[in-house]
Order: structure tokens, then C-alpha cells, then sequence
């Protein structure tokens, strides 16, 4: 859809990864760093909700600083920017340790943490093949996850932040790396026009501006429902009487089951597109995470999380190659990890006031699937305007 360009390179695209899975690392790591902080800091479960709501809320906010200086600024100058909220915000979070202390400092990490993974992701976008570059973070994800899953309940509340700062100064070394500049591009898309002669040539396509911004409401709603459920699963396990050691096997293996995922998507979307797969993944998760409003027992909770991990690669794969296929300035697809954060900010809010109210987890999945079933009509009615207005891009891949 687009000619390569320097983002194409492969020190542009490894960096960028890189940048991704350490910029991403609390929100995947959630379901151990909620124990954690209940385990090692005596927190109740209201106030996790509220701890990790602060840290991707904080998230969201630094992408939406970064969306708005990405096209026109440096982009190696906002990475160490990024880099030094981060390191400063972990390390007070080593000597203040009270909840309200704890909660405000988590929101400066999720600014630190949200402009850095915002660059990353707008860097991935710009490459000529957007659904290829996210596709390969998403794999990538799979195994980083499963190692936080591994690794930090191994460790102390300060370990865990000591190797968060330890990931942010490992990738400077490798800052030049990074495009400075964006390739300036408006909303638009290629296409290849059949004359009436039989010659082929390329027309640009305005996309309107409503499309990513839907594309990026219906991400916030897809990620109340995993905010809030990633937050939550390993607590709601626990509550529901299922071994810990159990739990805690099926976090490590459901996280190398999204391996499945990231190749499956490929297939899938080089040959039907990206929307309709994306239509079908939503309805899955709405039911595998609503199923666990009825109960939780070893067998629906094992179904539950593998399907949740591959169709978790499937929802994000679809949802930022929609957005990059249209919008290579960065300023949209650096908005992506802004609208994960915010619902990230939101589902375990919500869940917190659920368990708060005494309402319990059958309401906090009932929530879930529900905010995933809101994403799926926002999707299906931008992809029926699609295919009568612009084919090309509701089948797009």
C-alpha cells in the first residue's frame, strides 16, 4: 500500500520492537504486578484496581503528549525525555511505599512509559508493510510475556521496578537508531486503478479523519474489557478457590499460546483482510470472557485464558494496521497506546467499583465482554460504510 522508506530498515523496526515490549511491559505484566502489590505492599484489591488504573491511565497520557509533538519534534529527544520520567518515577516508587504515594508515582512512570512506547509504535507504523511490523511485536510479545510471568514474581516489589529501569537504559545505547523525523503523510491511501485501456495506475484516496478516530474509540473499548480482565484473572482465580501454582502455570503458558496467534493472524489477513477477522476475534472474546461470569473451575478458567491470549494477538494486529495503513505521520498511530491506556484506566476502575460495591468478579466479566461486544458494533458499522465508500481499504490487509 505504501513504497519503503527508512522505517523499513531493520535498525529502525528492532529498536522500535524493543521499545514496545519494555514501553508495554507493566500492562502485560499486570496479573503479577496486581499480586504483588497485594502480596508484598498490602494493598487491598480496590486499591490495585486503582494502582494499575493510574499506571496505564498514565500510559494514555503520555501518548496523547507524544501524538501531539511527534510529526514536528525530535523523535530521539522524546525517547529520553521518556527515559528519564521512567527512571525517576520506578525509583521514588522504591522509597515511598503508602498507597497514595504509590498511586501518583505510578502515574508519572505511565507518562514516561506512554511517550516512549507512543514513539515506538508510530515507528512501527510508518514502515510500508504496518500489519507485518505489528504482527512481529505481537509475536515478540508472546515470549517477553511469559518471561515477566516467570521472572518478576521471583522478585521483590523493588526488584521488579530495578528491572524496569534496567530495560529503559539498556535500549539508549541504540537511540540513533530511531528515524528522527516522520514521512510526511495525510490521511490518504494508494490504489491501483485499471484504465480502460488496460494500464494500471496509482490514485491517492482521502480517508476522512473519522475513520482512525473510530478505529481509536473502538481500541479504548476493546481495552476496558482487557484492562480490566488482565488486571483481575489471577485475583478472581485466587477468590474462586483455584491452585495458585495452577494459576500461575497457565500464566506462562497461555502467554507462549499467543505464538499461535501471531501466525494465525498473518494467514488469515492476507487473505480476508483485516476487518472481518477482526469482527469474528471480538465476538470470541466477548464470550470467552463473559463465560467466566458464571462461575470459575479449572476447565472454563484454562478455556478462558488461551483464548483470551490468541485473541488478544488478533484484536491488536487488525486495530493498528487499520490505523497505520491510513495515517504514516505518526500523529494517529502514536495515539494508539494513549487509547489502550485510557481504557486500561477505566476497565479496572470500573471493576474496582464493582468489587467495591460487593458486586464480585461475575460482574467484573459481565463488564468485560460487554465492553468488547461495544467494540465489535463500532467496528461493524465503520466496516459497512467501508465497503460502499472506500472497498479498498475495508479489505484491506
Amino acid at each position: 500500500m505504501h513504497p519503503r522508506t527508512v522505517f523499513d530498515g531493520w535498525r529502525s523496526i528492532s529498536i522500535s520492537l524493543y521499545m514496545t515490549l519494555v514501553g508495554y511491559a507493566v500492562l502485560v505484566g499486570v496479573p503479577v504486578i496486581s499480586t504483588a502489590w497485594v502480596e508484598l505492599l498490602g494493598f487491598t484489591e480496590e486499591q490495585v484496581g486503582r494502582v494499575a488504573g493510574a499506571d496505564l491511565g498514565g500510559l494514555s497520557l503520555g501518548a496523547v503528549i507524544t501524538a501531539l509533538l511527534v510529526s514536528r519534534m525530535n523523535r530521539r529527544l522524546l525517547v529520553l525525555i521518556s527515559v528519564a520520567i521512567v527512571i525517576v518515577s520506578n525509583g521514588l516508587c522504591m522509597v515511598y511505599l503508602d498507597y497514595e504515594q504509590v498511586l501518583w508515582l505510578r502515574v508519572g512512570a505511565g507518562v514516561g512509559s506512554g511517550m516512549y512506547t507512543a514513539v515506538a509504535v508510530a515507528t512501527l507504523g510508518g514502515s510500508s508493510k504496518p500489519a507485518r511490523a505489528y504482527n512481529l511485536m505481537l509475536f515478540a510479545f508472546a515470549f517477553s510475556q511469559a518471561l515477566e510471568m516467570q521472572i518478576l514474581p521471583m522478585l521483590s516489589m523493588n526488584g521488579i521496578y530495578l528491572v524496569f529501569i534496567g530495560c529503559y537504559l539498556a535500549g539508549l545505547p541504540f537511540l540513533r537508531w530511531i528515524p528522527a523525523r516522520p514521512v510526511d503523510r495525510s490521511l490518504e491511501i494508494e490504489l491501483d486503478v485499471e484504465g480502460q485501456s488496460g494500464e494500471h495506475r496509482v490514485e491517492h484516496r482521502h480517508v476522512p479523519a473519522w475513520v482512525p478516530w473510530l478505529v481509536l474509540a473502538a481500541i479504548f473499548f476493546t481495552y476496558i474489557n482487557i484492562g480490566a480482565y488482565w488486571t483481575y484473572i489471577e485475583l478472581a482465580t485466587i477468590d474462586a478457590g483455584i491452585d495458585n501454582v495452577y494459576v500461575g502455570r497457565l500464566l506462562v503458558w497461555t502467554s507462549f499460546f499467543s505464538l499461535v496467534g501471531c501466525a494465525v493472524a498473518t494467514v488469515i489477513s492476507n487473505r480476508f483482510g483485516l476487518a472481518r477477522p477482526l469482527l469474528v476475534a471480538l465476538i470470541g472474546m466477548a464470550g470467552v470472557v463473559g463465560m467466566l461470569a458464571f462461575g470459575i473451575n479449572d476447565i472454563n478458567i484454562l478455556i478462558s485464558m488461551f483464548s483470551f491470549n490468541l485473541l488478544w494477538i488478533f484484536v491488536d494486529v487488525y486495530q493498528m494496521s487499520t490505523v497505520a495503513n491510513v495515517d504514516h505521520s505518526g500523529s494517529f498511530a502514536s495515539l494508539m497506546p494513549g487509547a489502550q491506556g485510557l481504557g486500561q484506566i477505566v476497565g479496572p476502575n470500573i471493576a474496582a467499583t464493582q468489587i467495591g460495591a460487593g458486586m464480585g468478579y461475575s460482574a467484573v466479566f459481565l463488564m468485560c465482554s460487554s465492553a468488547a461486544a461495544v467494540g465489535l458494533l463500532i467496528y461493524g458499522a465503520m466496516y459497512l460504510w467501508l465497503r460502499r465508500s472506500i472497498p479498498a481499504l475495508a479489505e484491506a490487509t
